[in-house]
């Protein structure tokens, strides 16, 4: 996974039936750490269950704080698990402070806006019992190191990341960061989705619309709400699913309630108004039977012409999405200025501090 993939648009949904099924579950946190940033934190941790933010931290508050109602009842069998999660965030913010001024060193740069991030967590199959691991770190917006838990080293796509790689595959740093993503992060992972269980192990049917800006734009499939985030989206003619051209599929993309939204698009200028009849949106859910099924009409597409398309809403549930994970999307909002101008050293002595892990 690269860096550049975290970034997230976020729009809104709405609620449907609820059923349980067997599933994939992920446990991830965001640590984003800036200098030069006006108006941002210079520190920020995100953690989220099955892509639902679940806690949050920043240098402003200084405090682990839960995002949903049922991390709060973790409390009745560990009194000290938020203590603990401010601890270690605060410890990890001097850390990362320090770790920038290094990375600077290290580049051969001086000011400038500067972000370095961290992606690290765990998958479970509760089915399997599988567990997969991970790590990533990004300075700057570009990939840094990658953990392999396989070979139990570190990838260095950046020469200025191989002194850290030489000194973090010592075996006793890498023993640590091991029990961690395969043993703690899972066991955690676990209680997390016990904890909310109702939240995150149902099923939401979503809502699917046709919309068209101008006569001339393509029409968007678009459906918002479901959850979970295994489904397909295409468009068909005579029942056969298209993969032409004139098809554009968009990414799933996580709402502001936690449900997620994606769409399709047909650009319908290829062909002739009377044929529009022969194609259909088709929206399938893992767990769901019955697909929804939507027929190209004009009597259902929602334009700008007559039925205008809700923007004041989807712009304000973006807005609050993209405040809430904002740590995630920071060091591409804020990308090094002056690439160009500044030509990388070699690595320097300076070394990077190994971040503690949570729990």
């Amino acid at each position: 996974m690269k860096m550049k993939m975290l970034l997230f648009l976020l729009l809104l949904g709405i609620v449907g039936p609820h059923c349980t099924s067997a599933r994939t579950h992920s446990l991830k946190y965001f640590d984003t750490a800036s200098s030069g940033v006006p108006n941002f934190p210079e520190f920020v941790m995100v953690g989220l269950v099955d892509e639902v933010e679940i806690t949050h931290y920043d240098s402003n508050t200084k405090r682990a704080q839960p995002k949903q109602d049922w991390m709060k009842n973790i409390k009745v069998e560990d009194p000290q698990y938020w203590k603990r999660e401010t601890q270690i965030y605060q410890s990890n913010q001097q850390i990362y402070k320090g770790n920038i001024e290094t990375l600077k060193q290290r580049f051969n740069q001086t000011g400038g806006v500067h972000i370095v991030q961290r992606m690290y967590g765990c998958d479970w199959d509760d089915e399997t019992d599988e567990v997969k691991g991970y790590q990533h770190f990004g300075f700057d917006g570009e990939d840094f190191l990658i953990l392999d838990l396989e070979t139990e080293t570190w990838i260095a796509p950046r020469r200025e990341a191989l002194l850290t790689k030489q000194r973090w595959e010592n075996k006793g740093l890498m023993a640590q960061k091991k029990n961690y993503l395969t043993k703690l992060c899972p066991e955690y992972l676990k209680k997390y989705v016990n904890l909310g269980r109702s939240s995150l192990m149902r099923t939401d049917i979503p809502s699917v619309s046709l919309l068209q800006k101008s006569p001339s734009s393509p029409v968007s499939c678009h459906a918002t709400g479901f959850y979970p985030d295994r489904a397909a989206m295409f468009w068909s003619r005579d029942g056969e699913e298209l993969h032409h051209d004139n098809v554009g599929h968009g990414e799933i993309l996580p709402n502001h309630d936690g449900s997620f939204q994606m769409s399709v698009d047909l650009d319908v200028s290829s062909f002739p108004a009377e044929h529009w009849g022969k194609y259909r949106c088709v929206f399938q859910l893992s767990g769901v039977k019955e697909d929804q099924v939507i027929e190209l009409g004009s009597a259902v597409i929602r334009t700008n012409r007559g039925n205008p398309l809700p923007l004041p809403l989807i712009i304000g549930a973006a807005v609050a999405a993209l405040l809430l994970l904002l740590a995630v999307i920071g060091f591409l909002v804020y990308r090094k200025r002056n690439d160009k101008k500044n030509t990388p050293s070699p690595a320097s002595s300076a070394e990077l501090t190994p971040l503690e892990v949570k729990h």
